[in-house]
């Protein structure tokens, strides 16, 4: 992934904490078809193919798969 933008170190650490902690955090999605405002559980943070992965859980039990750069906080 040769486009990849790597996140701040400290958004990165909220990611992780969040998915140790199981808490809910509230992101903007800014690419895709989920861009806006989203309520998400982080379940794992991630690195494959060049670029950071969030894998998280909506409140309706949906999993996404996220690259760290599509999310601000």
């Amino acid at each position: 992934m040769s486009d990849y933008r790597s996140i701040a170190c400290s958004d990165h650490e909220r990611l992780e904490f969040a998915a140790l902690k199981r808490q809910w955090l509230d992101v903007n999605l800014t690419t895709g078809d989920r861009a806006g405002r989203q309520r998400l559980m982080p379940l794992d943070v991630y690195t494959r193919d060049g670029a950071e992965w969030l894998l998280a859980e909506t409140e309706s039990g949906e999993k996404l798969t996220l690259r760290l750069d599509w999310l601000q906080f």
